[in-house]
């Protein structure tokens, strides 16, 4: 019976294994995409519309934040924003593209996902509070989803992960 029984088991573990490492390796990357992506194309679309980036008129960042206020979670973050309504809506724009670019370069990659999340948080507080039910409004998920990047950072296809492997060959040592 001896003759007849593989003895390779082992070898098959082993490569189980690696799969899974490599899946766990790469699992956040296709939300790390995502995310950077979507942050560009919201900060790009903020910086082109013209009627966006003013204090008054339809669509502009200045009426929508009037019509959000009374109900918002807190609007005194609402009424910050609108003592400089143009300069809060430059401020989301460049913040969408910093994080976006960050995220999807993998630049300062934690900090980036901490600045989305703070971008989510505050426009969960005040543009999507009163969706009921509350899963209706989009901001909550995307605060959700910049979680796991804030905690792990990026490791794959980042420039961060290049900026380690080149502190590590030469023998440097940051932090």
């Amino acid at each position: 019976m001896a003759h007849g029984m593989r003895t390779d088991s082992h070898t098959s573990f082993v490569r189980r294994d690696d799969w899974r490492e490599s899946a766990t390796r790469y699992a956040l990357l296709p939300l790390r995409v995502f995310l950077g992506v979507t942050f560009i194309y919201a900060g790009l679309d903020k910086l082109t519309d013209s009627a966006f980036l003013k204090a008054n008129g339809t669509g502009s960042i200045g009426e929508t934040m009037r019509g959000v206020r009374d109900l918002a979670a807190f609007p005194e973050l609402v009424d910050l924003a609108l003592k400089s309504p143009v300069g809060f809506g430059y401020a989301i724009a460049l913040g969408e593209l910093a994080v976006g670019i960050g995220t999807l370069i993998g630049l300062y990659a934690r900090l980036a996902a901490l600045g989305g999340a703070l971008i989510s948080l505050s426009l969960w507080l005040t543009m999507s509070w009163h969706e009921e039910p509350y899963y209706y409004g989009n901001d909550l998920p995307y605060l959700m989803a910049w979680l796991p990047l804030l905690l792990a950072g990026a490791s794959v296809f980042s420039v961060d992960s290049w900026l380690a492997e080149r502190r590590r060959g030469t023998g440097l040592r940051l932090g």
